[in-house]
């Protein structure tokens, strides 16, 4: 059985440029999917086509059960975007913003207005709740902003680099709250230039590259794939160096390990196996060798390796083309309810 988002062979070009090639995704309901990739990658390209934004040139999408492109209606009845930036409108207050959305879901006033209270206390914007939203700070706009695209409690969520511009402690409250949904069942695929962030909240990992999906999988699998652990020592004096590197290679992975070294920091790294006690062990044979040593470090490969690994260079931020994405979905779903 397809998952509560499934997508089969996506393709979409503009111009000359294939910005999906064949994508497939498919997520269990009430899980995480994180969607990863450099800039250009395709990740608001797909988010785009399976949120009905977008028409594809060909392949299959279906969103909670509803074949995206036979059914758009429904699909938007039934899903939730929270896109790059903050779709509110500035010059109602929080609570005007989100009794709005209430009704263009066709909710009653009543039902609305209860609803919009709940989020604004959920959202911690109760004491804001009736200033315009262009006083809002960065952070509250998001919040806002969230809040609004889960007015109707929509079973599938999209949100396409939500955290992007916050501060850290921003960050965190909105990573509690995208947890607090996922444990009430909500499905979502989540778009981010922060690789902590997937790692934190994904359940899997898709890693996309040129319109393509590279890689999938949990991140200790794909954390897997960068070769695993790795012992960092920087050496006290420069002619000590060779005979750190003698050492290192020895207690290294497979016993005859290559050690990379950086002659201008004095650092030495080799691909290690054993962890804290294989760690131990070279610290004590350094000394027994009279290597004084700077700093010694067990490195665990990151996301960040993995995604280097994968597609040779960090990830980065998509182009900030796409902010009209919710309001645009608001308006398809106010037509769709007519």
């Amino acid at each position: 059985m397809p998952g509560a988002i499934y997508a089969e062979g996506l393709v979409k070009t503009f111009g000359d440029v294939r910005a999906l090639d064949g994508v497939d995704l498919d997520v269990p309901e009430g899980t995480v999917l994180g969607l990863l990739g450099p800039n250009g990658a395709g990740k608001t390209t797909a988010v785009r086509v399976l949120t009905t934004l977008l028409q594809p040139d060909s392949g299959k999408a279906v969103v909670a059960g509803i074949d995206v492109l036979k059914h758009p209606n429904e699909v938007r009845r039934s899903i939730g975007l929270s896109g790059q930036f903050a779709a509110v409108d500035e010059y109602l207050t929080g609570r005007e913003n989100l009794r709005m959305v209430g009704q263009l879901y066709q909710m009653s006033s009543r039902a609305a207005k209860a609803r919009a209270d709940e989020l604004l206390e959920r959202f911690n914007l109760a004491d804001a709740a009736d200033r315009t939203a262009k006083t809002y700070s960065g952070g509250m706009r998001r919040r806002l902003d969230l809040a609004a695209a889960l007015v109707v409690s929509p079973p599938v969520m999209f949100m396409d680099e939500p955290t992007t511009g916050l501060d850290p402690r921003n960050r965190q409250q909105l990573w509690s709250i995208i947890q607090e949904l996922v444990a009430g069942g909500t499905t979502l695929l989540l778009t981010t230039q922060y690789l902590e962030e997937a790692d934190h909240l994904a359940h899997d990992i898709c890693v996309v590259d040129h319109g393509r999906v590279i890689a999938r999988g949990t991140a200790d699998q794909l954390k897997a794939r960068t070769g695993g652990e790795r012992v960092e020592v920087v050496v006290h004096q420069q002619d000590r160096i060779d005979t750190a590197r003698t050492v290192l290679a020895a207690l290294g992975k497979g016993g005859e390990a290559t050690v990379t070294v950086d002659e201008h920091t004095r650092k030495l790294t080799v691909p290690v196996t054993g962890g804290a006690k294989l760690l131990a062990e070279v610290i004590r044979e350094l000394d027994t060798r009279g290597v004084e040593i700077d700093d010694i470090g067990l490195r665990r490969p990151t996301l960040d390796d993995v995604f280097i690994s994968l597609t040779g260079h960090a990830a980065e931020a998509e182009d900030a083309t796409k902010s009209e994405d919710a309001a645009e979905l608001a308006k398809n779903t106010k037509e769709a309810g007519k």
